[in-house]
């Protein structure tokens, strides 16, 4: 063998055993440090520069802000001749992160809260937003983007996605922090995002594989204590931490929603051997308006009457065999499933079905 071929050889293996598992997750993707979360902060404000889209006279609560608003401003004027149909009072929504500091800028969601029908070309005036705990964390102010708009007249309409909710691109300025500090800890906590005993031992595993036997220690199916080494910087650990490659385990899960019919299956649903034989029914009924009209020479009087017609059918149900010797796989379940020729809703009946017998080997999720 040449030195060439040697190599590349040394190459190709040093490479798989670098390569994580197959369905390896990154830390960061399964877990976070324990206090490193958002904050929602929220306000009431108004949107000023509609065209005629605004809320109507009726609605009160406008009509006195603005009032308010003008008060503040030395402008005294009488409430019921104040006209809003250019302003619309909304509720401002944003997310503070962890580790925003005074003076960056975020995102704010502007709704509409009375009977709008548009916010397009609004401006926000200046709106506190609070936190739960009733302090004042970001101001916001701008011009809103709506991806949307509404137009009528005449009687007809027409509208496309929704109008009454835009963004302001960083509009929300931080004025106050969530004290929050990962300098000097020793020690810290991290949370499963979906707790299981598993996956909790595999995270403090491949930990420990990297940074030393006892670094990491499951207290739970979804809390792991975190120990830092001694004079590592904690940023730097944690950067390394969430970098490394575990694969979870995952619970065999089927998750039905009946509103829409959607089915969705994981790929460690199994089902043992079990025929089904599902029909379906149908009723149809039909109504027919029609009149009596009597014979000219008579005295009979002309009446209206109503014709229902009420029609059942129900279709022929085979019975069909799912599964083999054992449990069968998501593919297998796939094609026994289309061979019956359901539809998605006849499906969840199924599925439904199939569990309540026991041959179902899944947790099922209704939505």
């Amino acid at each position: 063998m040449t030195a060439g071929a040697r190599k590349a050889l040394l190459v190709f293996c040093a490479l798989l055993v670098a390569a994580p598992p197959a369905g390896a997750a990154r830390i960061k993707d399964l877990a976070s440090v324990k206090g490193v979360r958002e904050n929602q902060i929220i306000g009431y404000g108004l949107v000023v520069g509609l065209n005629g889209t605004g809320d109507k006279n009726r609605t009160e609560f406008t009509v006195q802000s603005l009032t308010s608003l003008l008060a503040r401003m030395g402008i005294g004027v009488d409430a019921a001749a104040v006209q809003v149909k250019n302003v619309a009072a909304v509720m401002v929504t944003a997310d503070l992160h962890p580790f925003a500091r005074t003076g960056a800028r975020i995102d704010a969601t502007v709704s509409s809260l009375g009977d709008a029908s548009s916010l397009e070309g609004g401006t926000l005036l200046l709106t506190p937003l609070h936190g739960a705990d009733g302090q004042v964390y970001a101001i916001a102010q701008g011009a809103l983007s709506v991806g949307g708009f509404a137009a009528g007249g005449g009687g007809s309409s027409v509208q496309k996605n929704h109008p009454t909710v835009g963004r302001v691109a960083g509009g929300a300025t931080i004025e106050r922090e969530v004290p929050f500090s990962l300098e000097g800890r020793s020690r810290f906590e991290m949370a499963l995002h979906d707790a299981d005993f598993t996956t909790a031992q595999r995270v403090a595993a491949a930990i420990d594989a990297h940074f030393g036997a006892g670094t990491a220690r499951p207290r739970d199916a979804g809390t792991l204590d975190v120990d830092v080494p001694a004079n590592a910087n904690v940023v730097d650990f944690l950067a390394d931490l969430e970098a490394l490659p575990v694969e979870p385990d995952r619970r065999a899960r089927v998750v039905l929603n009946e509103r829409t019919g959607t089915v969705v299956m994981g790929a460690d649903v199994r089902i043992s051997r079990v025929a089904v034989a599902h029909g379906s029914l149908s009723v149809s009924i039909a109504t027919t308006n029609e009149v009596s009209q009597p014979n000219p020479l008579g005295r009979g009087d002309t009446v209206p009457f109503s014709n229902t017609d009420v029609t059942a059918v129900e279709e022929e149900a085979r019975l069909s065999l799912l599964g083999g010797d054992g449990t069968v796989t998501i593919d297998e379940l796939v094609r026994g499933l289309n061979a019956l020729g359901v539809t998605p809703r006849d499906l969840i009946a199924i599925l439904q079905a199939i569990r309540a017998s026991g041959a179902l080997s899944a947790e099922l999720e209704v939505l």
